[in-house]
């Protein structure tokens, strides 16, 4: 069973984590990545969304795949719940404190996260793993 990411060793906090999440999403040439930090929101649900892009829905798989596969690997985590992996337009990766969002472009668009979050302090980071924002 999956334990509250706050509590594993690998990780001081959820910043850590969702540091590494941006790294496993960019493994598969993510684009557009960003972070949203609901921290200092009270009606949020979890600590940060990483949200980013694929070209394909094979990429938006591929993507929400290594996440999981390098979870699992590298630190024994598996998602509490994963949604949308049929159709792979909208993939969800919910680790308790992280919520991981892989879109095709034209759906991320459609449902604008970062729109309804917009009080959240957001970070972009490029194809490198650098913070732009």
């Amino acid at each position: 069973m999956s334990t509250n990411i706050k509590e594993h060793k690998a990780f001081e906090n959820t910043a850590d984590f969702t540091n590494f999440l941006v790294d496993a999403v960019l493994d598969k040439k993510a684009q557009e990545v960003t972070v949203l930090d609901l921290r200092e929101l009270d009606e949020a649900m979890c600590d940060f969304f990483v949200i980013c892009e694929g070209g394909s829905p094979t990429q938006v798989k591929a993507i929400a795949d290594n996440v999981q596969y390098r979870c699992k690997h590298e630190l024994g985590e598996y998602a509490h719940s994963v949604e949308g992996t049929s159709v792979s337009e909208w993939v969800l990766l919910d680790y308790f404190d992280v919520v991981i969002h892989v879109f095709l472009n034209e759906k991320r668009h459609f449902y604008q996260l970062e729109e309804l979050w917009a009080d959240a302090k957001v970070s972009k980071f490029d194809e490198f793993g650098k913070q732009i924002s």
